[in-house]
């Protein structure tokens, strides 16, 4: 990574005589958690902030959030004070503890958190599959996340703090309750983003970890910084030098150790073979199972970066998502009337009373009314009599007996 100019440019965090003093009711001090910090984390750094439980990481961390309200000193977050929404809206946070809706799955939990941000679907859908994909998760994503073990869970709360693409992460312990592949995929992470000018601060217990990742560390003890610089500058012994070369036979070996004892006047303090760390070992070991396609209930090793942690996310949503949603739309088909249909159809209607009915019935949606003629043939579908049905029984009547009948015209002869 290069250097940053921090003449230039802003820092991301930078506290001065921070203090955070823990009073009880009364307004009387009992613990002095944070005492008189100094901070500057410069944009672009993997900042790893260490000590045991109790000297005031979590605490550092909240106060930088705005969680907690300083007791004294100075504090600014992204050129802000911690507590304006513009510097949060900025920044992705992992806490200690992963607090997720336990009957929500994993995509429906990042589409919450998502939501929180105003993104647009198409935007949140895209982001969801990738971080997913990228966590080992994409293939579990329909499952409760209740269900999920520590790790599982810890994946999408890793997810969830990268949903709105942070200038500022914060991970507190963020490998906690991982299986070693998850830890290596962590920390492969936390380096990528890194490289492409993100903004870290990891506080951990492994301290292999933050070895691993971060540029320059802070120790802390009793709420107390005694430490700091970078990963070089703290860890190189100046009382010994390793040479490393390729395999050597043991009298090589012994009589490279000689050489130097009497030429040189130094003691050779140890000579022995190189040895991989159980880290590498265990990854290798994976890498050929998951290369013989070997079955695992667990979560996936991952995928890369999600594009859109890599700024290659589209502007504007991706015009095969407007086609798709086109294409699942049920076509329209208006209702054909009878009088606009050509006058051979009509006539063949007129030949076939039966198909003339049945178009009508497409048409309309309603019963067609029935014919004089076809009274008699055709019953009329039962339903309640009305008042309007009784007139006009007594109108039928009434015409049915205005009809003579053959025996009515003799009596008038």
């Amino acid at each position: 990574m290069s250097p940053v100019d921090s003449t230039t440019r802003t820092p991301v965090v930078l506290a001065q005589g921070l203090t955070k003093v823990f009073s009880d009711f009364w307004l009387r001090a009992q613990v002095r958690a944070v005492d008189n910090l100094d901070l500057r984390i410069e944009p672009g750094q993997i900042f790893g902030l260490i000590g045991p439980n109790g000297s005031g990481k979590s605490t550092t961390i909240k106060m930088i959030l705005g969680l907690l309200h300083k007791t004294s000193g100075r504090l600014s977050v992204l050129g802000k004070q911690p507590s304006d929404i513009a510097a949060k809206k900025r920044i992705g946070y992992l806490p200690e503890e992963s607090y997720l809706y336990q009957f929500l799955n994993s995509r429906e939990t990042l589409d919450f958190y998502a939501k929180l941000f105003g993104y647009p679907r198409a935007t949140r859908r895209r982001r969801i599959d990738e971080l997913l994909e990228m966590v080992g998760l994409d293939a579990v994503a329909h499952r409760p996340v209740g269900q999920f073990s520590k790790g599982m869970q810890r994946r999408v709360g890793i997810a969830q703090a990268l949903i709105n693409d942070p200038e500022f992460l914060i991970l507190d312990e963020p490998t906690s309750g991982l299986d070693p592949l998850g830890i290596r995929q962590v920390k492969d992470l936390i380096i990528d983003l890194g490289k492409r000018g993100k903004t870290i601060l990891l506080s951990s217990h492994l301290l292999s970890e933050v070895e691993d990742v971060c540029d320059s560390m802070t120790i802390l003890y009793g709420g107390k910084k005694r430490a700091e610089g970078t990963r070089d500058e703290l860890l190189t012994a100046d009382d010994r030098t390793i040479i490393e070369t390729e395999a050597l036979s043991q009298a090589e070996a012994d009589d490279i150790a000689r050489f130097i004892e009497q030429k040189e006047g130094r003691r050779i303090i140890r000579v022995a073979p190189a040895r991989q760390s159980l880290e590498s070992l265990f990854m290798s070991i994976v890498e050929k199972a998951q290369a013989e396609r070997v079955k695992t209930s667990g979560a996936g090793r991952g995928g890369p970066t999600a594009a859109f942690l890599r700024g290659v996310e589209p502007d504007s949503e991706r015009s095969g998502d407007k086609v798709i949603a086109d294409l699942m739309k049920e076509p329209e088909v208006p209702a054909t009337s009878r009088a606009e249909r050509p006058a051979a159809d009509q006539s063949q209607q007129a030949d076939k009373p039966n198909q003339s009915v049945l178009d009508s019935l497409v048409d309309s949606g309603q019963a067609p009314a029935a014919r004089p003629a076809d009274r008699s043939k055709e019953p009329a579908p039962k339903r309640e009599r009305t008042a309007e049905d009784v007139d006009r029984s007594v109108l039928d009547s009434l015409m049915g007996g205005s009809q003579e009948s053959p025996g009515d015209k003799r009596e008038e002869r």
